[in-house]
C-alpha cells in the first residue's frame, strides 16, 4: 500500500497538499465531535446523579409515611428502593467523574498538540512553497532578459555584417576594391557643405565671417536658471533679432525668428531653461552660444569660472560641459553604483557592452537556476519529511480515537452492570474501528498523484546541455555524451554489476533496489554529479550502493518524459484492456510493434535497464515476490501518462509492461533490434525516395485511432483467417501515415523543446522527427552486442521491410508500386500476405493466375502508360 510521501504531490506541489491538509483538517474536526459527546455525557450523567442524589430528602420530608412503621415489610422494600436511589446517584457521579478524567482531560490535550503539530508542518511547508515559487518567477524573469540580450547581440552582429555595403557594389565582380576608400576625409567634406539660413545659402567661409561678427556685437553674459544652475555664453532672443534686423537686413520679426531657429538647427545655438528648443523673439527665452559657434567663427569661448569633477563619462567633451546641472549631478551620482553611469569602462564600444550584458544576464541566470533547483530539493526533502511524520500523526489519532472509544465505554461498564448491553455495543463499536483501513480509504479517495519531481533545467540560448544531467532530455544527453545510452546510465549500473558481489547473500542484494533511502542523501549525491561530466567512481564510493541505485530511479522520474514516452502510454492501456484475456502469444508482438515507436536512445536505454534487472533476477534467484515488487517500484521510473488522474493512479498498466520485459525480454528486443536494422538496411537501399515531411495534420486522427484499435483486437484473437484486400473500399479508413515516430499521431510536447532555436540551429532535425540513416552506427549496449538502429522507413506496425541484400530494381508502372505499398501498409498488423519481388512487395496469387499476371504486367510496361488497372486477386494465407 502506498503511504502519504508517495501519494500527495502535485506539478505545483500545493495542490496535492492541499487536498491532504484539507482531510488532515477534517480530523482535527472529528475529535472535537468525539470530545464533544464525551462531554455532554459526562454532564448528563452528573445531573442525573445530582437529581437522584435529591430523591431521598423529598421523601423524608413528608410526615405520617413510613417512619411510624418499625418492623413493616413494606418499610423494609421502600429503605431498600430509596437506598438503591442513593447508590444510583453516587454511581451516575462516579460515571460523570471518570469520563472526565479517563477521557475528557487527556483526550483534550491530545488534540491540542495534535493540531499544533498539523498547524506547524502546514506553516512550513508553505512557506517553503512560497519561496521556491517567488524564485521559479525569477527564473523566468530572468531568462528572458537573457534571452533578450542574447537577441539584441545577435541583431547587432547582423548589422554589422550588413553594415557600409552597397547593393550595387556587392552585386559588382569586384566588391573588395572599394572597401579602403570608405572613410575618406570626412571633416573636409562636411567643411564643403553650404549652410542654408533663412532664404539665402552660405558658404563655410561667410558663415564663420558672420558668426565671428554675431558673437562680437551681440550682448553675451550669463544667466542663472533656477535648480538648474548659471549658463555662460547666453543672449536673449531679443537682442539675437535686433542685431538681425541691423546687420542682415530683415524686414519682419517672423523672417528674423526663422533665421534664429535655422541657427539652432545647425547646432549653433540651443534654449536653455524651457523645454523645447524653439526661437522666439523673447526678452524673457535665453539662448546659449554652442561651442560649435565659437570653433567655427574662430572666437574664444568664456568658460565658467568654477570647474566641476564630472563623474560621468562625456560623449564628445562639448555637450555636457555647457550646462552646470551635469557637474553638480554627476558630483551627486559619484556616491551611488548605478549601472550605466560608474561602469568604469569609458573606452567600452557599444557591442562589446551588449555583449558583456548578455554574459552577465547568462550568469546571472544560471545561478538563479541552480538556486531553484536547490530550493526544489529542499523542499522535496522536507514534503518527505513532512508527509511521514503527518501519516505517523494521522495513524495515531485514528488510534486514540479507539483508545478513546474503549475507555469511554470502560468508565460505563465498570459501574454500571445493568447498561451491559449499551456496553456491548459500544464495545462492538470500538471494534469495528480499524486505522490501518481508514487510513488506505484515506489515500485511495484522496491521494493526487506519485512522486515525479518537475526539473527545472537551465536553457542555454544556443541549446548546450553540456552542464546539467538531471531533468534533460534523454536524447538530448545522449547527443552530447556522444553515447546511445547516456553515460550516467552506463556507469550508475555498471557500478552497482561490481557492487553487488560486495553485499553479503542475495537478500542483501536484492533489497538494494527496494531499500526506502532518504531523499536528502540522493540529492546530496545528484548534486555532485549533476555537472554535465561523465561522474566519477570516487563520488560513488562515498555513499552506500542502496542510494547509487536510488539516484538511477530519481534520474528516470526527473526526466522530461518517461523512459517508454507517455505517447504510447494509451496504446499499452488499450494492449492490456484487450489481451488480459489471450494468451502472451498474442500480446508480445503487439507490443513489439508499439515499442518500436520509441526512438532509439529510449529503447537502447530501456535494453540496458532490463538487461541489468533481468540478470539481478536471475543470479539472485528471485522469487515472485520479489518481481512483484520490483516492478511496482520500477514502474514510475519505465512508463507514466502525460496527465497523472485519479483513473491512471489505480492502473497497473505500467507494471503489467514491466513484468512483460522481465519475462519477455529476449524476444521482445532481439525482435526490436531485427526491425530496426532491417528498416536502416531499407532506407539506406531505398534512398532516392525522399521520406516524407513529418505530418501535423489531425483532421483523420480519430480515423486512425479506431484502426489502430480494430487491428489490435484482431491481432490478439488471432488475426484474420485470410489476407485482408488490397482495393480499397468505403468499409475501412485508409492507414497512410507519414515516417516517423508517435508524433505523427500525437501532439509534440512542448517539454521536448529545450530553447526557442533549437528546431531552427545548425539545421538539426527535431528530437520526434524522422531519424536519418547515419544514426544506424551507434550501437545498443547490450548483452550479444547487436546493433539496433531506428526504423526509418516509418514502417512502424511490424509489417516486414525489404530485405538489404535484394537489389533495387526501377518499375515502369508507379501504380502498381503504390498500390503494393497499399497492401503492406494495410497488412501490417496482421500475416503478410505478399512476398518479395525485384525490391517490392507483390501479392501472392494462386498458381493460374500467377503465370497470366507477368504477361499483363509487361504489356502494361511496355506501354509506358500507368494508368492502366491492375487485378489483384486474394488468396488463402499459407501457413
Amino acid at each position: 500500500m502506498p503511504g502519504f510521501a508517495d501519494s500527495f504531490w502535485s506539478n505545483d506541489y500545493a495542490a496535492g497538499l492541499g487536498v491532504l491538509f484539507g482531510k488532515l483538517q477534517q480530523g482535527v474536526v472529528e475529535n472535537r465531535q468525539l470530545l464533544t459527546i464525551a462531554r455532554m455525557r459526562a454532564e448528563a450523567e452528573d445531573v442525573y446523579g445530582q437529581r437522584l442524589s435529591e430523591i431521598a430528602p423529598a421523601v423524608d420530608k413528608i410526615p405520617n409515611g413510613f417512619n411510624r412503621d418499625d418492623g413493616a415489610s413494606v418499610r423494609k422494600a421502600y429503605e431498600g428502593v430509596r437506598t438503591e436511589m442513593e447508590d444510583a446517584s453516587k454511581n451516575h457521579k462516579k460515571i460523570a467523574q471518570n469520563i472526565r478524567d479517563l477521557v475528557v482531560n487527556p483526550f483534550t490535550r491530545w488534540c491540542d498538540a495534535h493540531e499544533s503539530r498539523l498547524q506547524n508542518s502546514q506553516e512550513e511547508l508553505q512557506a517553503k512553497i512560497k519561496a521556491h515559487d517567488k524564485q521559479a518567477e525569477v527564473v523566468k524573469k530572468l531568462r528572458s532578459n537573457y534571452f533578450n540580450k542574447c537577441r539584441l547581440v545577435e541583431d547587432l552582429e547582423e548589422e554589422n555584417k550588413l553594415a557600409f555595403q552597397d547593393p550595387e557594389s556587392a552585386a559588382s565582380p569586384k566588391p573588395k576594391q572599394p572597401i579602403p576608400e570608405i572613410k575618406v576625409e570626412p571633416e573636409e567634406e562636411e567643411d564643403d557643405d553650404p549652410y542654408e539660413i533663412g532664404d539665402e545659402t552660405y558658404s563655410p567661409d561667410q558663415i564663420k565671417k558672420i558668426l565671428a561678427h554675431m558673437l562680437n556685437n551681440i550682448k553675451i553674459g550669463e544667466t542663472k536658471v533656477p535648480i538648474l544652475g548659471t549658463y555662460q555664453n547666453t543672449s536673449a532672443g531679443t537682442d539675437i533679432v535686433e542685431y538681425f534686423q541691423r546687420h542682415m537686413g530683415t524686414t519682419s520679426v517672423s523672417y528674423a525668428e526663422r533665421i534664429g531657429q535655422d541657427l539652432i538647427t545647425h547646432g549653433f545655438l540651443r534654449l536653455i531653461g524651457n523645454v523645447g528648443n524653439t526661437f522666439a523673439n523673447s526678452s524673457r527665452m535665453f539662448y546659449q552660444w554652442r561651442p560649435k559657434a565659437f570653433k567655427l567663427a574662430g572666437v574664444p569661448e568664456k568658460k565658467a569660472a568654477v570647474s566641476r569633477t564630472f563623474s560621468m563619462p562625456l560623449s564628445n567633451g562639448s555637450e555636457g560641459s555647457d550646462s552646470p546641472v551635469v557637474g553638480a549631478v554627476s558630483e551627486y551620482l559619484a556616491n551611488w553604483n548605478i549601472p550605466g553611469v560608474n561602469t568604469g569602462r569609458p573606452n567600452e564600444t557599444p557591442s562589446e557592452r551588449m555583449r558583456r550584458e548578455a554574459r552577465e544576464a547568462d550568469e546571472k541566470y544560471k545561478a538563479a537556476v541552480q538556486k531553484l533547483d536547490e530550493m526544489r530539493c529542499e523542499l522535496e526533502e522536507a514534503i518527505f519529511l513532512h508527509l511521514k511524520f503527518l501519516e505517523r500523526c494521522e495513524l495515531d489519532r485514528l488510534k486514540a480515537i479507539k483508545t478513546v472509544v474503549l475507555d469511554f465505554s470502560g468508565t460505563i461498564s465498570n459501574v454500571i452492570p445493568s447498561l451491559q448491553s449499551t456496553v456491548d455495543n459500544m464495545m462492538l463499536y470500538q471494534e469495528t474501528v480499524q486505522p490501518l483501513g481508514d487510513l488506505r480509504y484515506l489515500l485511495e479517495n484522496y491521494r493526487t498523484g506519485s512522486f515525479v519531481p518537475k526539473v527545472v533545467t537551465y536553457e542555454n540560448y544556443y541549446n548546450k546541455v553540456d552542464e546539467q544531467t538531471f531533468g534533460v532530455d534523454l536524447e538530448a544527453r545522449a547527443r552530447a555524451d556522444k553515447k546511445r545510452v547516456p553515460i550516467i546510465v552506463t556507469t550508475l549500473l555498471t557500478y552497482l554489476d561490481h557492487h553487488y558481489p560486495d553485499l553479503e547473500g542475495d537478500e542483501a542484494r536484492r533489497g538494494v533496489w527496494l531499500h526506502e533511502v532518504s531523499l536528502k542523501d540522493t540529492h546530496k549525491l545528484r548534486n555532485m554529479v549533476n555537472n554535465g561530466k561523465p561522474p566519477s567512481l570516487e563520488v560513488f564510493a562515498e555513499f552506500d550502493v542502496p542510494t547509487v541505485a536510488s539516484l538511477l530511479k530519481l534520474y528516470l522520474l526527473e526526466l522530461p518524459d518517461s523512459l517508454v514516452s507517455s505517447h504510447v502510454y494509451e496504446i499499452i492501456r488499450t494492449i492490456y484492456n484487450t489481451t488480459q484475456d489471450s494468451s502472451e502469444d498474442a500480446r508480445i508482438p503487439v507490443l513489439q510493434q508499439t515499442l518500436s515507436q520509441l526512438r532509439l536512445t529510449n529503447i537502447a536505454t530501456l535494453d540496458a535497464c532490463m538487461n541489468h534487472f533481468t540478470r539481478l533476477i536471475e543470479l539472485t534467484s528471485a522469487d515472485e515476490e520479489y518481481v512483484a515488487k520490483l516492478a511496482t517500484a520500477l514502474a514510475p521510473c519505465i512508463l507514466r501518462p502525460r496527465t497523472e488522474t485519479s483513473l491512471t493512479m489505480e492502473e497497473k498498466h505500467a507494471y503489467r509492461l514491466i513484468r512483460d520485459l522481465f519475462a519477455h525480454k529476449d524476444a521482445i528486443f532481439s525482435e526490436l533490434k531485427r526491425m530496426s536494422t532491417l528498416g536502416a538496411s531499407a532506407s539506406i537501399s531505398g534512398n532516392n525516395n525522399r521520406p516524407r515531411a513529418i505530418s501535423t495534420d489531425e483532421s483523420n486522427r480519430r480515423a486512425h485511432m479506431e484502426e489502430r484499435n480494430r487491428l489490435i483486437l484482431e491481432k490478439a484473437n488471432g488475426g484474420r483467417s485470410r489476407a485482408t484486400s488490397p482495393a480499397p473500399g468505403p468499409r475501412l479508413h485508409r492507414r497512410d501515415r507519414s515516417v516517423g515516430g508517435p508524433e505523427t499521431r500525437f501532439p509534440i510536447s512542448p517539454s521536448v523543446i529545450t530553447s526557442p532555436t533549437s528546431s531552427q540551429q545548425h539545421g538539426k532535425r527535431p528530437s520526434l522527427g524522422p531519424v536519418l540513416p547515419k544514426r544506424s552506427s551507434l550501437e545498443v549496449p547490450d548483452e550479444a552486442g547487436s546493433t539496433l538502429s531506428h526504423p526509418a522507413d516509418g514502417n512502424l506496425n511490424g509489417a516486414a521491410p525489404a530485405e538489404a541484400g535484394t537489389p533495387k530494381t526501377e518499375t515502369a508502372d508507379p501504380l502498381v508500386d503504390k498500390r503494393s505499398s497499399l497492401v503492406e501498409k494495410r497488412n501490417s498488423l496482421g500475416r503478410s500476405g505478399a512476398r518479395m519481388s525485384a525490391g517490392r512487395r507483390i501479392p501472392v496469387v494462386a498458381s493460374t493466375t500467377a503465370s497470366q499476371q507477368p504477361s499483363g504486367s509487361e504489356k502494361e510496361n511496355s506501354t509506358g502508360h500507368g494508368h492502366a488497372p491492375v487485378t489483384l486477386t486474394d488468396a488463402p494465407m499459407d501457413y
